[in-house]
């Protein structure tokens, strides 16, 4: 069991290694697109149209098509070497809803995707065929059966109940409105910092859209300070308490302050998965974060891009005030919660 836990484990953090250089390019260029053609720059005709729109577009294939089949992809391949990749992809991919059914299970469902393709491919290696054939292994038989019983798994079982866990969480914030902003922003702020980019994390965005276009921006200034908020204290983690973080660790203190600079909270997840403490971390100061912003009345009408939509926020010096605020709060309980590194 031991080891079973060691490999799931190990497949997380190879998914995300992987998947990063996509978050990165495609929030940078979708940041990119809003600095050049303003808040409104998702309503202009995908490419050609605009230089501005090109660029915002070029980098919504990173972040809304391949991110999450990728994890999928890549936590596959550390199970099962490389004919899990396509087997895992296929997986990632229906958790991304493709339908339009309402099963969108994001991040997570990517990862259970992934760990599943990967010890279903490893259990169809070991069919016993005849030398004649067994080169067909690798090239037919997984691919096609693997595909198929991804897809239909995820469809059929795994889509349904996630889609409703989903919905429920909607209708949740949706009840909640603005009437107790509080508990609102400690509730979206949690939401935000749990799951860093699954399910839960994309339900509270959707209320922020969806309050966007009803004329009210504060849900997703809260929004944005919740998102950024956790790389952001990772990287003050580090640089406050150095001697509790490996080399490694402190190598991504540039990536996890662009990643806070840059609205992708991904950068976050691997110090997570190295202890699982962090997302109550995380949660905390996503939350105060959130709070402070609705109390402080900050609104930004754009739905991304980090601090490069510097231009649509109503107040851009409490906006940072505020982000560091929940960076700090996050950060500190981090570095409570963090052992030396010679005694972990």
């Amino acid at each position: 069991m031991r080891d079973v836990i060691d490999d799931i484990k190990e497949a997380f953090l190879t998914g995300v290694s992987y998947m990063l250089p996509f978050v990165v390019a495609g929030g940078i260029l979708v940041a990119l697109g809003f600095l050049l053609g303003g808040y409104n720059i998702p309503s202009v005709e995908p490419y050609g149209s605009t230089f501005a729109s090109t660029i915002f577009w070029i980098g919504k294939i990173g972040l809304g098509t391949f991110m999450v089949p990728v994890l999928g992809a890549y936590v596959a391949y550390s199970i099962a070497d490389k004919p899990g990749i396509c087997v895992g992809m296929f997986g990632g991919w229906m958790a991304t809803d493709p339908w339009g059914l309402g099963y969108q299970s994001g991040f997570i469902g990517a990862l259970i995707a992934g760990i599943i393709a990967g010890y279903l491919v490893n259990a169809l290696k070991k069919i016993p065929l005849p030398n004649a054939i067994r080169s067909l292994l690798p090239t037919l038989i997984i691919p096609v059966v693997g595909c198929a019983a991804i897809c239909l798994l995820m469809h059929y079982v795994i889509g349904g109940p996630l889609g409703a866990l989903t919905q429920a969480l909607t209708k949740l914030l949706n009840d909640l409105g603005t009437g107790n902003l509080i508990l609102l922003g400690i509730v979206q702020g949690c939401m935000l910092a749990f799951d860093m980019g699954g399910p839960c994390n994309k339900v509270a965005y959707a209320f922020a859209l969806a309050c966007m276009e009803t004329g009210n921006y504060a849900p997703m200034a809260a929004n944005f300070v919740a998102c950024c908020a956790p790389p952001l204290a990772v990287a003050l983690a580090m640089l406050i308490a150095p001697k509790k973080f490996t080399d490694e660790d402190r190598s991504g203190i540039p990536g996890c302050f662009a990643g806070a600079l840059c609205m992708i909270t991904e950068f976050a997840i691997p110090y997570a998965a190295k202890n699982i403490k962090y997302i109550p971390c995380y949660m905390v100061g996503s939350a105060a974060g959130a709070v402070i912003s609705y109390l402080w009345g900050i609104t930004i009408r754009a739905p991304h891009g980090g601090v490069f939509v510097v231009f649509a926020m109503n107040k851009v010096l409490p906006f940072f005030i505020t982000l560091l605020i929940a960076g700090a709060i996050s950060a500190a309980l981090i570095v409570l919660v963090t052992k030396p590194q010679e005694e972990a």
